[in-house]
């Protein structure tokens, strides 16, 4: 039995998304393509492989994505790609790291590049077929005779070259695929709030999803704890840990199952794979209905039953606002924020 008012809720949630969908949309909307991407893959004398990109490494796992696929297109070990920061320098006219298709349109321009690649060394793994791939990079660097005249070498930096595919929608009679493939998953979260302390425990967590790689560890801290809170002139309160909760690694379910569905092809993306940004995003949003069903049976023992308004996210205060009791109506309004600002340097918030 528990000696303080602990609350149990459960959240569930479906998702199916569209991905890749008609650059005819994104053109009319803002006047240039958007959707696309451009590599630049460099492979050196020892053999080392140097790819750039035009897409943003945000924590999504993009850039190993990028390295994986270079490995296998080139048949080299992972250990020997390496990749650098995103640079107009290198690669020009960036698109925008949006909408979950970066991954896809960066990889099949990588893909690209690496096949170019693979096409100009051919000739010189015919020659040498029990070679390895230092030996091939470094004859391609070196000048060789075919057929009777003298070659100066290969290159071996070549460019790659991606953009989203035409679905065939036809926006005048709006027939046809809007998206060339969809992201399907569902979440199941188990959690437990204390009324008292306003401090929540994510005990379980079930994913079902169709790809290889869900983000929903960093999701759930977004539905959770970051909430910008600014005073009435505008002054940003929460400016750091000691003004807001950050995720801690006690946010992660203590049992966490994700099972990936067998089966589920992708041949309209590199080795099958699916946009991993949005999807598992929109799947953490059942912890926040865990937490509001819990609010809501913690309000029930206090004779409320209606509907009640709940903002995302789920921060400490909310839950603690949300348990109606003795406690909370002694303050007079729980959305109100009163700022005291003797200056930009020093203001402080108080309930």
């Amino acid at each position: 039995m528990a000696l303080v008012p602990v609350k149990f809720g459960i959240g569930f949630l479906f998702v199916r998304i569209g991905l890749q969908f008609y650059n005819e949309l994104i053109s009319s909307q803002y006047g240039f393509l958007t959707m696309q991407a451009e590599a630049l893959v460099h492979v050196y004398m020892d053999g080392s492989v140097l790819l750039t990109h035009d897409a943003t490494e945000m924590g999504q796992g993009l850039h190993t994505r990028m390295v994986q696929v270079a490995s296998i297109a080139l048949g080299v070990h992972i250990e020997r790609v390496n990749t650098t920061e995103t640079s107009t320098a290198t690669v020009p006219n960036l698109s925008v790291t949006a909408a979950s298709a970066s991954s896809y349109l960066n990889e099949m321009a990588i893909l690209r590049a690496c096949a170019t690649i693979m096409e100009r060394l051919k000739l010189l793994q015919m020659r040498n077929y029990d070679g390895v791939w230092e030996d091939w990079i470094s004859a391609g660097y070196k000048p060789y005779f075919l057929y009777s005249y003298l070659s100066s070498g290969i290159s071996l930096s070549p460019k790659g070259f991606s953009t989203t595919s035409n679905t065939g929608f036809d926006s005048g009679k709006v027939v046809g695929n809007l998206y060339n493939y969809f992201t399907r998953g569902a979440a199941c979260f188990e959690v437990e709030i204390d009324c008292l302390t306003r401090d929540h425990n994510v005990p379980r967590n079930d994913v079902i999803f169709q790809i290889r790689r869900t983000d929903i560890a960093m999701a759930v801290g977004n539905s959770l704890n970051p909430e910008q809170r600014y005073s009435p002139d505008g002054f940003l309160l929460t400016r750091g840990p000691g003004a807001y909760r950050i995720p801690a690694f006690t946010d992660i379910p203590l049992e966490f199952n994700v099972s990936l569905l067998r089966g589920a092809s992708n041949p309209k993306a590199v080795h099958s794979s699916k946009a991993i940004g949005e999807p598992p995003l929109f799947l953490s949003a059942s912890v926040f209905y865990a937490i509001k069903e819990a609010v809501k049976a913690a309000r029930s023992e206090s004779g409320l039953t209606g509907s009640f308004r709940f903002d995302s996210p789920a921060t400490a205060m909310k839950i603690r606002m949300g348990c109606v009791d003795q406690f909370t109506e002694q303050v007079h309004d729980p959305n109100a924020t009163r700022v005291k600002c003797a200056s930009s340097l020093n203001c402080t918030s108080q309930l």
